[in-house]
Order: C-alpha cells, then structure tokens, then sequence
C-alpha cells in the first residue's frame, strides 16, 4: 500500500470511529462500541507505526480548500520525524486510554457519546500534528478545544463541571487570539502558511533590518502555545479540568493536546532561532510556571490535582529548554512524560475506583496491600516523574536541566528547585495513597478492591 493512502487512513480512522458511534452508537451494545472507539485507535497505531518503521518522510496533497486573491488554501499533509513522534504518542497512548474507558465508563449512560467524543478528539489532533500549514494546524486546535470542552463536561448535570469545561473553553480562546494574530503576520511576511514556504524563508535576513516584526509575531504565536499549554498566567483551566472524567484527564491534559503549544513552537522553530529575545521571554514564562505550579502542588488534597498541577510544571520544563533552544530535550521530555503521566491518571483512575469516587489522599493510606496491581503500576510512573536514575523521565529532566546550565546558571538553580519539589510532592501523594493505615470510613475500606482488567 502507498505511504499517502496510509497517511490518509491514520487520519480518518478515529473520524469514522466518531461517526459510526456517534450516529449509531445508542442502538448498538457496549461491548461493540468499545471495539469500534479502541479498533479506530488501534487501525491508526499500526498505520504509524509502518510509516515509523519506514521512516517517511512525504507531504501528499489532498484538494484545494479556496483561493481568493493571491491566498491559496491547501489541504495537504506532512509526515516527517516531527509528525512521526506526536502521532506516535497520539494513537499509541490514545489507544491504551480508549482499552481503559471500557472498563471505567461501562456503567455511564452517555457510553457511546464518549467514545465518540473520544475519536474525534484524537482526529482533531492528528489534523493538529499531521497539517502541512499553519492553516490546518489551526484547525486541529480548534477542534482539540472544542472535544476538551465536551469532555470536560461530559457529565454536564453537575453545574460545577460546566463551569470547568467553560472556563477552559474560554481561556483556550485568549490564547487562539494570539496564534491568529501570529499567523496573520507570518502571512504578511512569508506570502504563505505553508510549513515548507515558511521554513525556507530567509529569517536570518529579516532579523537583522526588522527584528521588531519577528519579535511580534514570535511573541503572539507564544501567546497561542500558552494558552494551549497551561503556562502562566493562562494555566487556571488546566486543574479545573479534572472535572472530567479520568481518561480524559489521561488523554488530554496529560499526553496530548497540552502538549500541541510545544510541538507548534518546535515546528516553527526557524522563525524562534533569530528571536533571542522571544526566546529568553519563553525560557523565563516556562521556568516561572515551573516553579509556581509546584508550589501549589505541595497543598493539594485531591490525588488528581496533584498531577494536574504536576503537568503545569513540566510543561514549564518543556517550555525552559524551548527557551534555551534545546528543542530535541523539549520534545524528548513531551514524549516521556506523554507515557509516564497518562500512566500516573489512569492509577488514580484506578485508586478513585477502589475508593469509591474517594479523591482526598488524606482519607486514603495503605492500599499498596488492597490493589496491588495498581500500586506496583502507579510506582513505576513516579519513579519516572520524580527521575528516578535508569527511567525514562530521568534521562529527559537531566538534558533539559544539562541545556539550562549551558546557558545560564542561574536559571539552572531554579530549575532544579523545581526538580526536587516535584520529588516532595508525588512522594508526599505517594506515601499518603498506598502506605500507612487506611484513613477513610469504614464502608470505603469494605468495598476497596482492585479495577477490572481493561
């Protein structure tokens, strides 16, 4: 089969998965519908994992969307390393979250509208990563904003709720402005939105004569990937979040569309290299944001906002070595924290299960015994998080902190201030979860017992 009909297949599957369960989804039985949500993911899995093997690198063009004047607008898409790498996290961890929903939502009522929910999700941000333009970039991060508002508030009779999924719904918008704003100047500057035209442009002859121009636009795309990402002062939506439900969190705000303001900086890297400027303004937001949001997790109760705000701060990780221009250590952290938080938000999935719908860690203690599939699962992911040597998240923290040295110390000494307050805080969640005596009510340690096998 030919590497562009591949392409377009990774691409439509979870859309025709939304479709089918969306349409059809109330007469079919639940059973059916996981298979259809999950075999969506997988058929893309296996498609990106041919186009890894292969190691393809192609833009296939699909139509024309308009053109007026001298603006030409393409539906085309664009597979290289970069793409690879994020669709490789998209439908492999994408894949895992929708075995999981099976299991987790098998008692709800709006069953089939979350896996379709769930599907289109996952197309909106293939489109994100996959686009050969900004153009089309935008409208996977439109649409990734639109499925976090209907997950949110997937359970839309609490008001609270509704309240969350509004709240990131709006806050996304502030930062939308700002990308909007960016590429209407990249438009005016390049002639094109296309990444190829982009990234072919002499910057570096620009920078020197208006460097004011690259600095606006810079700063607006930043502005984009901010509110995108969670980083100062647009993060407020983020914790809030945790109103969905669990696999939402795990998908969304842990392995994917958080992580989209990275990977669009990373792809516009050639217009970010001749800002220093925009790049010290990047490095300083991340490392703040760092800082800031670990501080509150140090307080939290609530087993999901702990890693809600722990995501917060590696976010601001990532967004510190953009800054300091190590893009491969920034991607390197996104794809291992992807894994290891997606992994930490199923386990307390798992733990608030056992619980009861329990989330207060102070009511929790010595469950490590009661579910020990999930503890011995739950450790592995804070042995990544707090870098724990000869894991994953130790060998991404290191070269970030390694690339913050190299350009300055002082932001060095931060950064890993930051690193141990995030060991304080997952070990304090940690210790409070699974060791000790059970804190909760006498009925809470009748039911506790461990999740079903999806």
């Amino acid at each position: 089969m030919k590497l562009e009909i591949v392409s377009i297949l990774i691409l439509l599957s979870p859309f025709v998965g939304f479709l089918i369960n969306g349409l059809f989804g109330k007469n079919l039985s639940k059973s059916l519908v996981g298979i259809i949500g999950s075999g969506a993911l997988l058929a893309s899995f296996v498609g990106t994992m041919a186009l890894l093997f292969k190691d393809a690198s192609f833009t296939t063009h699909l139509f024309n969307f308009f053109d007026i004047g001298n603006f030409k607008a393409e539906v085309a898409l664009q597979i290289d390393h970069l793409s690879l790498m994020m669709m490789s996290i998209i439908t492999g961890i994408g894949f895992l979250i929708h075995i999981y929903s099976i299991g987790y939502m098998h008692d709800d009522e709006g069953y089939h509208k979350f896996f379709a929910y769930l599907n289109l999700f996952v197309f909106s941000m293939l489109t994100l990563v996959m686009g050969a333009s900004y153009l089309l970039m935008f409208f996977g991060w439109e649409g990734v904003g639109l499925c976090s508002y209907l997950l949110i508030g997937f359970w839309f009779k609490n008001q609270e709720y509704n309240n969350a999924a509004k709240k990131a719904f709006i806050m996304n918008r502030v930062g939308d402005l700002g990308f909007l704003m960016g590429m209407f100047g990249l438009y005016q500057l390049v002639g094109s939105l296309e990444y190829s035209k982009v990234m072919a442009f002499d910057f570096a002859a620009i920078a020197s004569t208006n460097q004011h121009t690259l600095i606006m636009i810079t700063l607006c795309l930043f502005v984009g990937a901010m509110g995108k990402s969670a980083q100062l002062p647009l993060y407020t939506w983020l914790p809030d979040a945790m109103a969905g439900p669990t696999p939402v969190s795990a998908l969304i705000h842990a392995a994917t569309m958080v992580t989209a303001g990275i990977y669009m900086i990373v792809r516009s890297n050639a217009i970010f290299i001749v800002t220093p400027f925009t790049m010290e303004v990047i490095a300083i937001v991340g490392l703040a944001t760092a800082l800031f949001a670990g501080t509150i997790a140090i307080y939290q109760k609530d087993i999901k906002k702990v890693l809600a705000y722990s995501t917060v701060s590696q976010l601001g990780y990532m967004f510190l070595a953009l800054g300091v221009s190590a893009f491969t250590s920034g991607m390197f952290h996104l794809m291992t924290h992807a894994f290891f938080k997606a992994l930490l938000f199923l386990g307390a999935g798992s733990v608030i299960h056992a619980m009861s719908g329990e989330q207060d860690i102070t009511k929790m203690g010595g469950l490590s015994k009661k579910i020990p599939i999930t503890f011995w699962t739950f450790t592995i992911g804070v042995l990544a998080i707090v870098g724990f040597p000869l894991t994953s998240g130790f060998v991404s923290k290191d070269e970030i902190l390694v690339a913050v040295y190299n350009h300055n110390k002082i932001y060095f000494i931060l950064a890993a201030i930051g690193a141990l307050m995030t060991i304080f805080y997952m070990l304090r969640m940690y210790f409070l979860t699974f060791f000790g005596t059970f804190r909760g009510t006498h009925d809470q340690e009748h039911h506790l017992h461990e999740s079903p096998s999806t």
